[in-house]
């Protein structure tokens, strides 16, 4: 996936507040980043995200932070 076509696909859910989307575009948006601070923080806003909706997928997002030393 092209890093454009991620970023228009996350301002295109910030738009419509699908935080669902957010999550999985987020957690896509850590794994395509190069930069080890720039995945956490992508991590992170998919954490915070998943954490407001009750998504299951928390657990794993969080146990990734921690992993990387990013307690959350």
């Amino acid at each position: 996936m092209a890093a454009e076509a991620l970023d228009d696909r996350l301002l295109a859910a910030h738009a419509k507040q699908d935080k669902e989307a957010l999550v999985g575009l987020y957690t896509d948006a850590a794994e395509a980043a190069a930069d080890p601070d720039a995945a956490c923080f992508f991590l992170t806003h998919a954490y915070v995200f998943a954490l407001e909706l009750g998504d299951p997928r928390a657990a794993a997002l969080h146990a990734r932070l921690k992993a990387r030393g990013r307690e959350a």
